[in-house]
């Protein structure tokens, strides 16, 4: 039998649940403001920590500063499992696994030092910037993005394997070439110096001494700029193809064409008002 205890406390759930995850009250919306300044402040704070100058003179104001932003933090995440409908699912979730992270570095801090600096992951937050001013149509395209980029995995995967396969021949070759009195002291060092080289990083920390290993890192470079458009090409190919498909989405209820711009209101045959995009009609 529900009492009335249990009434005024689920009522109580669903007010502080509209106020935090909704962003259709005033209330709501000045949670959120309030929010985004919390974690604002709190990752400058961290990243002021970090000088030492500054950490000198006020470095006692800071960790203070620090662990109220933490305690806030902490605060606001057992009540947002508290005012959940379903708090496993939020747990769970991006935000959820986000707002766990931003409190987790300063209770790690007790027991490893430095770990404290980790709170700039805080800055993920921010993210929710997108919900509080209504940027609904950036998180569209932002999905639309990584939808292409999930249709190219498999295809950068293996991309990235071949790169893989052909870091290990250069670096293998380069150490049975220079050897250790050169720096190549074991396989794994010369596979490192292969990255470098490949990725037209070019630390100079390893270089090839020999005219032969010269030879070699001169291929491996010209190798290099010949792959890195590829992994590019191949998610501007998918982004195309996204392009086209989401051309050819649109149905008009009337006459029943598919091909309208993206941006298109009315249908260019007959006139009537079309369908939004899918993604538009669901955050919606």
């Amino acid at each position: 039998m529900t009492t009335r205890v249990d009434m005024e406390e689920l009522s109580l759930r669903v007010r502080w649940r509209h106020i935090i995850f909704g962003t259709d009250t005033p209330a709501g919306q000045r949670f959120d403001q309030f929010l985004l300044i919390a974690i604002l402040a709190s990752v400058v704070a961290v990243m002021l920590d970090s000088v030492e100058s500054i950490n000198q003179a006020y470095g006692r104001q800071l960790f203070l500063l620090e662990w109220f932003f933490t305690i806030l933090f902490t605060i606001e995440y057992l009540v947002r499992l508290w005012v959940s409908a379903r708090p496993a699912h939020y747990a769970r979730s991006f935000y959820g696994i986000v707002d766990l992270l931003a409190i987790l570095p300063t209770y790690i801090s007790l027991f490893v030092p430095g770990t404290q600096y980790l709170l700039t992951m805080r800055a993920l937050r921010i993210l929710r910037l997108f919900r509080v001013l209504k940027l609904v149509s950036f998180m569209n395209e932002a999905g639309f993005l990584w939808n292409s980029l999930m249709r190219a995995r498999r295809k950068v995967g293996v991309f990235l394997f071949s790169v893989l396969i052909m870091m290990l021949i250069f670096g293998s070759v380069m150490y049975v070439v220079e050897g250790p009195e050169n720096g190549f002291t074991s396989i794994p060092i010369s596979i490192y110096w292969a990255i470098v080289t490949i990725t037209t990083v070019g630390y100079g920390d390893i270089s090839p001494v020999t005219p032969l290993g010269q030879a070699i890192a001169s291929l491996a470079m010209l190798t290099g700029y010949a792959i890195i458009a590829i992994p590019t090409g191949i998610v501007t190919a998918e982004i195309s193809q996204a392009m086209v498909r989401r051309r050819f989405e649109r149905e008009c209820s009337h006459c029943h064409l598919h091909e309208h711009d993206e941006d298109a209101k009315y249908c260019r045959r007959c006139g009537h008002e079309l369908p939004g995009r899918p993604e538009d009609q669901h955050s919606a």
